[in-house]
């Protein structure tokens, strides 16, 4: 071994020794340092396969919209989301059964509360309008809880 390969290289020689060989390389494929090259030309897309990748949403959002399914898609979001939209304290005693037709059906656990919702049918319908457009849900349909009574159950003797 002679005595250059026996002592480690500094930072600065390995650079100098990257350096040309990076110039060696830019050499033999004929090109200058700093330059870019001219890129070749593109094939036109195929119109078939779309406008190629998209952002999630918006990809969700066109599928929605084509397929007919954004209206499903909000009121589903008003299901995941009914706490949020009636607050706590309605959410605890409600939930939102089936939607069809603009007819929303809001099931509650008690009697009590069945009438709570009734007088507050006007003011929900405006809320879960404002979450889903304009004119999306037209009345809502309130039903207590569905226990069944036995004959003479409540029946004083």
């Amino acid at each position: 071994m002679s005595e250059d390969e026996a002592k480690p290289k500094t930072g600065i020689e390995l650079a100098r020794e990257a350096l040309a060989q990076a110039r060696a390389d830019a050499a033999k494929r004929q090109s200058v340092p700093g330059r870019r090259r001219a890129r070749a030309a593109r094939p036109a897309r195929d119109p078939r396969r779309g406008d190629g990748p998209q952002l999630f949403g918006a990809g969700i959002k066109k599928l929605l919209a084509d397929r007919g399914w954004e209206e499903r898609a909000a009121v589903g979001g008003v299901f995941g989301n009914w706490e949020g939209i009636v607050g706590r304290d309605l959410a605890e005693h409600t939930a939102p059964g089936a939607f069809e037709d603009g007819e929303l059906v809001v099931t509650c656990d008690s009697p009590a509360w069945a009438q709570q919702v009734r007088l507050l049918a006007g003011q929900l319908v405006r809320r879960l309008n404002e979450e889903l457009g304009d004119g999306t849900v037209q009345r809502v349909k309130v039903v207590g809880p569905q226990q069944a009574r036995k004959p003479g159950q409540w029946r004083v003797r």
